[in-house]
C-alpha cells in the first residue's frame, strides 16, 4: 500500500512532490464530465515518467488482436481506449529556462482534487538555476454544465527577481497509447490551423474513422488585468499553439486562462467539426473562467444532493466513499445511450473496451438509487441496441436461432476481449444483464420496459443458456462444462455454482416475464412471437426441465455450496498463511501455480448469495462465508464490497468495516500496486453498495423496500439518500436510532427491522435501534 495522501472529507490532497508517486497521482487526481476527461498530467512540460491521457467517451480504436495462436470465434480486434489529442498543454519558460518539475527543485507542493466542486488544483514553488524562485498556481476543470468545454487558469509569480515569462498554450496531435502493439500510433492529423489568440486541430482515428475537432482560445493577464501581448503563432504538422511573453516584476502575477471546445463525429457532421469547436470555445472564452466554473460547480452541487454519503467520526472512510462517488458521477451521466461505464473511466488505458459486466452487476445498483430512473434505463437500452451484435457473437461460437451472448468486453456490441478463457468461458455476464432488467423494474416499477425492450434481451439470453447447458447421463442432471466464473483464478472448470445459478434464474425470470407480457400486452406479445420466431411450448419446456434438474455442486459434510466440481481436490490453504512478500500472488506466481491453488481472486459462490440472498437462510450464508472468505485473496477490485455486504448481513460488522476500507480506499491507498495504470471505476460502485446495502441493509423484494441498518464501532453516524419508485428518501443511522426523512411528494411505506414504517411527505420517522 501507498499512504502518501492526506485525509480530508471533501478533498484528496498530496503534499510534497515525489516523482515516484507521480503516475499514481495522475490517475487519482483525474477529472471528467461523462463526455471527456484527463489524467492529472501537468500543464507544463514534465520530462519524468508519465502516462499522458486525454480521453473522449465513445472514441476507440480496433487494434488487431495479438495472440500467438488463433481459435475459431476469436475476436478480430481488441478495442483500445484511445489517448486523444492533448489540449491541456501550456509550456512555461522563465528567462528562457523551461519549467520542468522533474529537473528543478520543488517546494511547498500541494495538489488538490476538490470533489465537492469538481476541480483539480496545484500550487508550488519552483527553484530554478541562480536561485530564482517562482510561485505557481494552476486550476482546471472540464465542465459538467457545458460538457464540451474545459478551462485552465495558470498563474506564475516571480518571487525574487524581475524577468520575462512566456506561456505557450497548444494542442498536440502527435500522441500515442502506452498499450499500442508495435508502438503504432492510432491517429491521423487532418487539419491544423493557428491564429493569433487561438488554434484548431482535427484528428481522425485509423480504421474506426472517428473524427475529433479541438479548438483553444486564451486570455493573458498581469495582476488580473488583461494584456494584449503580440503572440508568436506556431503551426506544425501535428502541433499548433501560440507563444506569449510578459516582462514582469517580482511579486507580479502572470496568468493565462485557456479554454477549449471539443467536438467529435459522434455528435457532429464531419464537415461541421471545426465551426462547432470554434463556436464552443468562443462561447467559453466569452463566458469567462469564473462564470464557466460557477455553472460547473452548481451542477456538481445538484449531483451531491442525491448521491452523497455522510460519515461522522471517520475521515478516512468519509474521504473514501466520496472519492468513489465522485469518479462514478464524472465517468457516466446517463445523457447518451451510446455510452457506458468504462472500467478505467477517464483515468487510464488498461483493459480496453468501454463496457464490462461490471456495469450491470455493480454500477446499476448505484445509479438506480442515486439518479433519475432514466439514467439506468439508458444503460439497459444500451444493451438492447447491442442485441443483434450479441446474437452475432453467439453465432461465431456455434450457437443459433437467436441465442445471444453478450460480450465480456465491448465498445460497440462486438466481443473484443483477447483472452480465450474469458472470451469463450466467462459467460456469467449474460446472467448479470438479465438480472439488471429485473433489478431496474423492482426498484422503479417500470414494467413497461419488459414489453418495450427487456423481453427480447431475456429471450436471447435464455436461448443461449438452453443451448450451452447439456445433460449428463452420469449425473442424471443438467450441467455446464468448460466455464470461468467471476473468480478468474479458476479457468475451464465444470459447473461453476454461480454461473449455473445465474443461468437457471435467467430461464425462470424469462418465463415469468413472457407470461406477464402475454397477459398485459397481448398485441406486443404476438409481435414478439413473430419477430423472434418464438415457439413458447417447445422452448419453455426445455427451460423448465433445466430449472428443475440443474446440477449444483454441494459438499454434504461441510454443508457448503461448492464453487465448482472438484474444488475440494485442491490443497486447502488459507490466505492468511501466505507469505506477505508473495502478495498479490498475481504479481509473484506463475499462472499455472495460481490455477492449481485454492485461492480465490474474488467472490464467486458468495456473489450468487449476495444477488439471491432471499433464497438462503442466514445460517447458510454464514457457513459459506466462513468457508470462502479465508480462501479469498481479494485481488479483484470487485471482491471486497461483496464480502462487506455479506459480513454485515451475518453480524460480522468489524469484518465488514475492514472490507469496506479496502474497497473504498483501494485506489487511494493503492492496495494492489496498480493504480498508476488507472482507477477501478466500476468497482467503486461496490463501495456504495458496502454502505447502503451492507451497513444500511437496503433490500428490495416483492416491490417493497426494506432497511436493516447497522453501524461500525468507529462511526458516530452515517447518512445516505436513495430513490425507490420515484420517491426520494434520506436515511440517517446513529448508534441509538434510525431516522427516515422523506423528500417525496407522497406517503411512503417501507420496512425497517421488518416493521412497517409510514412516512408522510417532507416528514420523518425515527426508529430506535
Amino acid at each position: 500500500m501507498k499512504k502518501y495522501l492526506k485525509h480530508n472529507e471533501w478533498c484528496v490532497i498530496e503534499e510534497g512532490f515525489d516523482p515516484v508517486n507521480h503516475q499514481a497521482s495522475e490517475s487519482i487526481f483525474s477529472i471528467g464530465n461523462g463526455k471527456m476527461g484527463q489524467r492529472a498530467n501537468f500543464e507544463e512540460k514534465y520530462s519524468g515518467p508519465s502516462l499522458q491521457g486525454s480521453y473522449i467517451a465513445g472514441v476507440y480504436y480496433p487494434d488487431k488482436t495479438r495472440v500467438g495462436w488463433w481459435k475459431n470465434g476469436y475476436p478480430e480486434y481488441f478495442a483500445k481506449v484511445l489517448n486523444s489529442p492533448n489540449w491541456i498543454g501550456i509550456d512555461v519558460t522563465i528567462d528562457g529556462t523551461e519549467l520542468d518539475l522533474y529537473k528543478c527543485k520543488v517546494e511547498n507542493f500541494v495538489r488538490t482534487l476538490n470533489m465537492q466542486e469538481g476541480y483539480l488544483e496545484r500550487e508550488f514553488d519552483a527553484i530554478l538555476d541562480d536561485d530564482r524562485k517562482i510561485h505557481v498556481k494552476a486550476k482546471r476543470f472540464v465542465s459538467m454544465a457545458d460538457t464540451e468545454n474545459g478551462a485552465i487558469r495558470y498563474e506564475v509569480t516571480p518571487v525574487n527577481f524581475n524577468g520575462v515569462i512566456s506561456f505557450t498554450p497548444y494542442i498536440d496531435g502527435d500522441i500515442e497509447n502506452e498499450d499500442a502493439n508495435y508502438d503504432e500510433k492510432f491517429w491521423n492529423v487532418l487539419d491544423v490551423n493557428a491564429t493569433e489568440g487561438g488554434a484548431y486541430l482535427e484528428s481522425q482515428t485509423k480504421k474506426s474513422d472517428f473524427r475529433v475537432g479541438i479548438a483553444i482560445k486564451y486570455h493573458a493577464m498581469i495582476d488580473n488585468k488583461q494584456v494584449q501581448a503580440k503572440p508568436e503563432v506556431i503551426q506544425l504538422s501535428k502541433w499548433v499553439g501560440n507563444k506569449v511573453e510578459f516582462e514582469i516584476k517580482a511579486g507580479q502575477t502572470a496568468c493565462l486562462e485557456k479554454f477549449v471546445g471539443v467536438t467529435s463525429s459522434l455528435n457532429y457532421a464531419t464537415n461541421e467539426l471545426k465551426s462547432n469547436a470554434e463556436e464552443l470555445v468562443s462561447y467559453a472564452c466569452h463566458k469567462g473562467f469564473d462564470k464557466l466554473f460557477a455553472d460547473h460547480r452548481q451542477k456538481w452541487a445538484k449531483k451531491w444532493v442525491l448521491s452523497d454519503i455522510k460519515i461522522k467520526g471517520d475521515v478516512a472512510a468519509q474521504q473514501g466513499i466520496r472519492f468513489n462517488i465522485f469518479h462514478l458521477n464524472q465517468t457516466y451521466t446517463g445523457e447518451d445511450e451510446r455510452l457506458n461505464v468504462g472500467p478505467k473511466g477517464f483515468t487510464g488505458e488498461k483493459y480496453g473496451g468501454t463496457t464490462y459486466w461490471d456495469t450491470e452487476a455493480y454500477c446499476v445498483p448505484f445509479f438506480l438509487m442515486t439518479a433519475p430512473p432514466a439514467v439506468t434505463r439508458q444503460l439497459l437500452i444500451y444493451r438492447y441496441k447491442h442485441l443483434p451484435k450479441a446474437i452475432e457473437n453467439a453465432e461465431k461460437l456455434g450457437f443459433k436461432d437467436g441465442a445471444a451472448l453478450y460480450p465480456m468486453v465491448t465498445a460497440n456490441g462486438e466481443e473484443c476481449h483477447n483472452e480465450w478463457e474469458i472470451t469463450f468461458e466467462e459467460i456469467h455476464r449474460n446472467g448479470a444483464i438479465a438480472f439488471a432488467i429485473h433489478n431496474y423494474i423492482r426498484h422503479t416499477g417500470d414494467k413497461k420496459y419488459l414489453a418495450e425492450y427487456g423481453i427480447e434481451v431475456l429471450v436471447g439470453i435464455s436461448r443461449f443458456w438452453s443451448q450451452r447447458i447439456t445433460f449428463s447421463q452420469a449425473k442424471n442432471k443438467y450441467v455446464m462444462l468448460g466455464v470461468t466464473g467471476p473468480n478468474e483464478y479458476e479457468n475451464n472448470i465444470n459447473n461453476n455454482w454461480y454461473t449455473n445459478k445465474m443461468a437457471t434464474w435467467s430461464l425462470k425470470y424469462t418465463m415469468e416475464s413472457l407470461d406477464y407480457v402475454k397477459e398485459n400486452s397481448p398485441v406486443r406479445y404476438n409481435e414478439l412471437v413473430e419477430k423472434l420466431r418464438f415457439d413458447g411450448d417447445s422452448e419453455t419446456q426445455r427451460w423448465k426441465d433445466i430449472v428443475a434438474n440443474m446440477h449444483f455442486p454441494y459438499n454434504e459434510d461441510l454443508q457448503v455450496h461448492m464453487q465448482q466440481d472438484g474444488f475440494m481436490d485442491k490443497e486447502q490453504i488459507m490466505a492468511d498463511d501466505l507469505d506477505p512478500g508473495q502478495r498479490p500472488i498475481n504479481q509473484h506466481w506463475s499462472w499455472d501455480r495460481i490455477l492449481r491453488s485454492n485461492f480465490i481472486k474474488q467472490a464467486d459462490t458468495l456473489q450468487g448469495m449476495y444477488v439471491f440472498e432471499e433464497e438462503f437462510s442466514k445460517e447458510e450464508i454464514e457457513r459459506n462465508f466462513n468457508f470462502y472468505e479465508p480462501r479469498t485473496v481479494h485481488e479483484s477490485s470487485l471482491s471486497p464490497c461483496v464480502h462487506s455486504v455479506i459480513a454485515t448481513k451475518i453480524g460480522r460488522v468489524e469484518k465488514a468495516y475492514e472490507m469496506y476500507l479496502r474497497t473504498s480506499r483501494l485506489d487511494l491507498d493503492d492496495y494492489n500496486a496498480e493504480v498508476h495504470e488507472g482507477l477501478h471505476i466500476t468497482s467503486m460502485a461496490g463501495t456504495w453498495m458496502s454502505i447502503v446495502e451492507g451497513f444500511g441493509g437496503k433490500r428490495a423484494y416483492d416491490e417493497k423496500l426494506y432497511l436493516n441498518p447497522d453501524i461500525p464501532a468507529r462511526w458516530e453516524e452515517y447518512a445516505f439518500r436513495i430513490t425507490f419508485k420515484g420517491n426520494d428518501l434520506e436515511v440517517r443511522v446513529s448508534v441509538a436510532d434510525v431516522e427516515i426523512i422523506s423528500h417525496a411528494e407522497k406517503t411512503i411505506e417501507l420496512y425497517v427491522y421488518d416493521k412497517l414504517v409510514t412516512v408522510e411527505p417532507n416528514r420523518s420517522q425515527t426508529i430506535s435501534r
